[in-house]
């Protein structure tokens, strides 16, 4: 059956599309500056300089700024391959999951070593659940049961992981973290069992990060947040109006 919006369905589509965010979520790593950041004599070090980052790993650092940059890039592909509902963006999202793990990890989230692994699951579980040709399904009351739980499971792993491992221990930080990370928790869940209303979760959490850092006056990544927005409300429509990607039979 054709689709409904087939001019939507291009745009969500577009390798274009995939081009801009890459570039821009680059532009926005490397205008911060993150290249230069590395971890080293368990610390963290700002602002090295580009021609002396290989020294710094030839004695043991740690590329903090690099490997978070490339995972930034490899993690906006997954999620404009997940929006295509191509099964390949939930198998980058589970090398992501460990990439950003470790590196928030460093960045001072304690509690990272008992929430990634939990997420790392989660999105295994959509590879999985996706290659058994899971379709679109609509909103029913798992669907708040699933939004609920994560969020609760979020806000006890957060404080439980702060409270045994250290690190970042202030409450302003530990909530942040919680409220960002239930809305991620709760939106990969949805996605594995792909709901519609996955990228509504996606939605609320990105405006979430754009508030956050438009009161930092952190503009690059306010850029970067309205890209995924866009994104999610596109393919939100897309999902919803068009439905599921019916793969061409061969020939």
């Amino acid at each position: 059956m054709p689709v409904r919006q087939p001019l939507l369905r291009n745009i969500v589509h577009s390798k274009s599309l995939d081009l801009v965010g890459a570039l821009l979520i680059f532009g926005v790593c490397y205008y911060r500056n993150f290249h230069g950041t590395i971890y080293h004599e368990g610390a963290i070090q700002f602002g090295i300089p580009f021609n002396e980052l290989w020294s710094f790993v030839q004695m043991g650092a740690y590329p903090l700024g690099i490997l978070s940059t490339i995972g930034a890039i490899f993690s906006m592909l997954s999620t404009r391959l997940i929006s295509k509902q191509n099964n390949w963006g939930n198998f980058i999202g589970i090398l992501t999951t460990v990439n950003s793990g470790t590196n928030d990890y460093l960045f001072g989230n304690a509690s990272a070593i008992i929430t990634y692994p939990l997420t790392f699951f989660i999105v295994t579980f959509a590879f999985s659940n996706w290659n058994k040709g899971e379709k679109i399904r609509k909103i029913d009351r798992n669907y708040w049961l699933i939004v609920f739980g994560a969020m609760l499971i979020a806000f006890s792993l957060v404080y439980l992981g702060a409270y045994l491992f250290g690190g970042r221990t202030d409450h302003t930080f530990l909530v942040i973290v919680g409220i960002t990370f239930g809305l991620s928790l709760g939106a990969n869940f949805c996605n594995a069992l792909k709901y519609e209303e996955t990228w509504v979760s996606w939605i609320i959490y990105n405006i979430v990060q754009l508030v956050k850092n438009f009161m930092q006056a952190n503009l690059a990544n306010v850029v970067k947040y309205i890209f995924y927005l866009f994104n999610a409300f596109l393919t939100l429509f897309d999902w919803k109006l068009n439905g599921d990607v019916v793969k061409k039979a061969a020939a």
